[in-house]
């Protein structure tokens, strides 16, 4: 058998910026010392091992650290709410790594030694700019500098650079915006080194596997490089995600250094900067590590293709697990056309509001649906295809927000709906932008001035960019950090958002995001949404008429955008059993669950019944107003037979609810 080497003449380029893991843990207590001076923030300096009083076991110096580093690292699970079984990372496991291999004190001191001089060189640099008076004039070129050096200082300081390209609280705006950079395409490693590699992972010849395989790489990065090609056995084109050779001892090396440097440091970060230096590179060994592991990239291809399993609207690749390794992952190719080329997608025929609409939906649910969403979502890694669908490939960095998570989010959204800034700031204390304790009342007219500023322009003129800066300031100013996974959601906003200016640079984002945020409020059935309805459509005590007609009108909207996607439409031909196309905002379960609560709750009854009598009048109008709304929509008689089905249950928790009240009387 003999194995083609192709070009594959106008391919869609395949991007592998990042590969990392399923399950992320960020840590909590990191804290970053700000200008204020009137806020105070209190610390728990329990010992990690247990002692009273500041008494400490007799252990090893050794083992006593170990257990500081372990205790940390579960804390961080607790706070986040995400188990991880399995931690590839910990400081002792990465020093055992390098200490044991042969020459390790040799080449662990050259590398030092390249370390220090090349980073000394670049910060007695920035000092002499200090001290002559030109630090800002030449911030440009000392960022351009920096991305330099971190490429030149190989894979581990790229990942580092981007990793702080997403992390406003560490270092300023300009040298983020250079560091972005990074995701860009680096030098790929010879074909003969890659192919022997899937060789090796493979266990057998390339021919035996694929008839052709691209003569040249699709797209490099810093940790792999990927290839094109065509399986033997079945005909279908796959893409080949192949890493580094060599690579692994490299990144435990320099971690190594890292977590030596950190500790070195710590003192400083912590009173200069408020950082805790340890757990910043804890925190990016353990990720770092994740993504050498490719098997685990392949289990989130996995997660995804099963939440949007029943959404025609999005294509996941299919991953081939028999074919994958720990350094090769092998996965569908996906045939579509660049989100940022805006002409070959109208030559395409693909209707560019549609498919924007698709894409900010697709995006929303993985944030408040899911909890596992894309990470790294740049124009490269984001395809348009032909049938109007949104496909995804590189599904490396991926992070998780647990259900705790995705309700503070949502809260945050009622909140700032509500203009309540009070528990907007209290839910950054929850999310853990925020440590435990800190007093939140400074904050609060920092919130008001940049949610008012930006939201009271009105939707035409918001943009998550305008934000994130006011934002970024505002984490300057305060002690606030930003969670890894939470640093990941703001950029993948902020990136998505980047796309559709590409592609409508008059696209309003929160003309898309509202709508949908407005049909999961008026239709989820989960009790803890039921639960955020009632805060948005009460405010002070007071129903809001005017705010449940805009949420009815929105969300009709986001059916009638939804249901017009030409994805929709060739599955609905296929008659599809798993999907049918919603044409109607379907409001049924809702109506239900309100007429229980109207039985059941007094205090919500109390209240509907204040809002229908509001001002010593009966509120008829408002109520036809909605009605009218809602009358080419809802299904009087099935209403009323799905009403008349749950009269029972609902008596039966009538009787409860009463019974119980009588009981608590006594």
């Amino acid at each position: 058998m003999n194995l083609i080497h192709t070009n594959y003449v106008n391919t869609v380029p395949f991007s592998t910026n990042r590969t990392n893991y399923h399950v992320y843990v960020p840590s909590q207590t990191l804290l970053r010392k700000k200008k204020s001076k009137h806020l105070q923030v209190r610390l728990s300096n329990s010992a990690a091992d247990g002692s009273v009083n500041g008494t400490v076991p007799r252990r090893s110096l050794a083992a006593l650290q170990s257990a500081k580093s372990s205790s940390a690292l579960e804390q961080l699970d607790i706070e986040r709410g995400v188990c991880v079984p399995f931690r590839k990372y910990s400081p002792e496991t990465v020093r055992n790594k390098v200490l044991e291999s042969r020459g390790a004190i040799f080449s662990l001191i050259s590398r030092g030694v390249e370390i220090v001089w090349s980073l000394g060189l670049y910060w007695s640099a920035l000092v002499y700019d200090f001290l002559v008076g030109r630090d800002e004039e030449v911030v440009p070129f000392r960022a351009r500098q920096l991305r330099n050096l971190l490429c030149d200082l190989g894979p581990s300081f790229v990942k580092a650079g981007q990793v702080l390209a997403n992390r406003p609280d560490i270092i300023r705006e300009d040298y983020m915006n250079e560091l972005c950079i990074l995701q860009d395409d680096v030098p790929p490693f010879p074909n003969q080194v890659a192919f022997k590699i899937i060789e090796e992972e493979l266990g057998q010849p390339l021919e035996a596997v694929f008839s052709k395989i691209s003569s040249r790489t699709i797209a490099a990065a810093s940790l792999g490089q990927v290839y094109r090609a065509t399986l033997r056995e079945s005909g279908e084109d796959v893409a080949i995600k192949v890493q580094r050779p060599q690579i692994e001892p490299i990144i435990y090396r320099d971690l190594f250094l890292f977590r030596n440097l950190a500790s070195v440091l710590n003192g400083i970060s912590l009173q200069k900067l408020g950082c805790n230096a340890e757990l910043i590179v804890d925190e990016f060994g353990e990720k770092l590590l994740e993504e050498l592991d490719y098997t685990l990239e392949a289990r989130n291809i996995e997660d995804f293709l099963e939440n949007f399993k029943n959404d025609p609207t999005v294509k996941i690749p299919r991953v081939y697990k028999k074919l994958c390794g720990s350094r090769v992952l092998v996965m569908e190719w996906i045939d579509g056309i660049r989100c940022t080329d805006p002409q070959a997608i109208k030559e395409g025929g693909i209707d560019v509001n549609g498919f924007l609409t698709v894409g900010v939906s697709a995006a929303l649910r993985q944030l408040l649906e899911f909890g596992l969403f894309h990470g790294d979502p740049h124009p490269g890694n984001i395809f348009a295809m032909r049938d109007g669908r949104i496909a995804y490939v590189d599904f490396g960095n991926v992070a998780v927000l647990s259900q705790q998570n995705k309700q503070i989010l949502i809260d945050a959204v009622v909140h700032a709906v509500n203009e309540d800034y009070v528990e907007m700031a209290n839910d950054f204390t929850r999310l853990g932008f925020l440590a435990p304790g800190t007093d939140v009342s400074p904050i609060i007219p920092a919130l008001e001035a940049i949610w008012q500023n930006s939201a009271g322009k009105g939707v035409s003129d918001f943009n998550f960019r305008s934000v994130t800066g006011k934002f970024n300031q505002l984490v300057y100013n305060y002690p606030i950090r930003i969670p890894e996974r939470f640093s990941l959601v703001i950029r993948s906003l902020l990136t998505q958002e980047g796309i559709c200016f590409t592609l409508k640079p008059d696209f309003k984002f929160l003309e898309v995001a509202y709508p949908y945020v407005a049909k999961r409020l008026l239709t989820d059935p989960n009790p803890a949404l039921r639960e955020r309805l009632i805060q948005v459509l009460f405010k002070d005590g007071i129903f809001q008429w005017k705010r449940l007609e805009n949420l009815i009108v929105l969300a009709k909207e986001n059916v009638t955008k939804m249901s017009s996607n030409p994805a929709l439409q060739v599955k609905e031909m296929q008659g599809s059993r798993d999907w049918r196309v919603q044409r109607k905002l379907d409001l049924t379960d809702t109506i239900k669950d309100g007429a229980r609560l109207f039985l059941i709750d007094e205090g919500i009854r109390r209240q509907l019944l204040l809002a229908l009598t509001e001002d010593s009048k009966l509120h008829i109008q408002e109520l036809v107003d909605v009605y009218r709304l809602l009358e080419n929509d809802i299904d009087v008689p099935s209403v009323a037979l799905e009403v008349a089905r749950d009269f029972p249950t609902v008596v039966r928790d009538l009787m409860l609810s009463w019974s119980e009240s009588i009981l608590a009387d006594r």
